[in-house]
């Protein structure tokens, strides 16, 4: 058997991966998956990456492509989730912030920098013609993290994948005030060059696995309950977010890593522009 660790976020996107690793479709081919769940986000695992602490990483398209530029030795090798990331950009449920134009100058939780709600931050900033070098900034590792963050007032705003925070606001903890959606795809599967050039031939089978099951996702029997039931969601959130979600088994094309990459630039957030060439495989 062939070890290769994976990591992702432990959200309803990534139930394909559990279903293949459930069903054993790895283990017919003789790869051990370990996938890792990291609550952190993508910053963590931009980090795992360096730190050959995960071969693969499902992870946000501008994070994985600001770490990129930044060093990671890492490549982009397929799109996972084309359509973009509905950012929910929550406040706490007493505060006295009641819609977007509030929150200029205010300070933003965050799971850590280089994450997506860090990174999307700066969207949400430049979308509002808000003066981004005021921009501030709270690290609070998880979501819990930004519940306490908000509720103690170290933090005003908190931006989150909308459906997974949708049982915060449900339960009154958050109050939901607006919507970022990402201008691109949100999810790439990036790996790390040293583990992807001496192991071509598994991971475009671990690629073949994934895409066969993400194709056929949507058309499982009671699909829609089992993610309600799995990630604590009512089932009408559930359906109206498959509604929305669009799997890919694509590469990344040039001209969505250019406009990913111009926005980060600039943002101010990547010093340098990189070849497409070197960040796709």
């Amino acid at each position: 058997m062939k070890t290769v660790k994976i990591a992702g976020v432990p959200e309803h996107f990534n139930l394909p991966w559990q279903l293949c690793i459930e069903n054993g479709e790895f283990d017919e081919v003789g790869i051990d998956l370990q996938w890792t769940d990291v609550a952190e986000g993508t910053g963590k695992m931009c980090q795992m990456l360096r730190n050959n602490e995960t071969d693969i990483a499902v992870i946000l398209t501008e994070g994985i492509i600001k770490d990129i530029s930044a060093g990671n030795n890492s490549s982009i090798v397929q799109i996972y989730v084309q359509s973009p990331l509905i950012w929910g950009i929550h406040v706490d449920a007493n505060s006295k912030f009641n819609q977007l134009t509030d929150l200029e100058n205010t300070t933003s939780a965050i799971s850590r920098i280089g994450s997506g709600s860090h990174l999307m931050s700066f969207v949400n900033a430049k979308q509002q013609n808000w003066n981004i070098s005021q921009l501030k900034f709270e690290i609070v590792n998880t979501i819990d993290g930004a519940v306490e963050a908000l509720k103690n007032n170290s933090a005003d705003y908190f931006m989150w994948e909308r459906f997974m925070t949708k049982p915060l606001v449900d339960n009154g903890t958050f109050r939901k005030i607006a919507d970022c959606p990402t201008p691109w795809p949100c999810f790439v599967i990036a790996v790390r060059n040293e583990f992807l050039e001496k192991n071509v031939s598994t991971v475009e089978l671990i690629l073949e696995i994934i895409n066969n099951t993400t194709i056929e996702f949507k058309s499982i029997p009671s699909i829609d309950r089992t993610l309600a039931s799995r990630y604590n969601q009512k089932l009408k959130d559930i359906q109206e977010w498959l509604k929305l979600t669009r799997w890919s088994q694509k590469k990344l094309d040039k001209n969505t890593f250019e406009k990913v990459q111009d926005q980060l630039h600039e943002l101010n957030l990547i010093e340098n522009k990189i070849s497409f060439e070197a960040v796709v495989k």
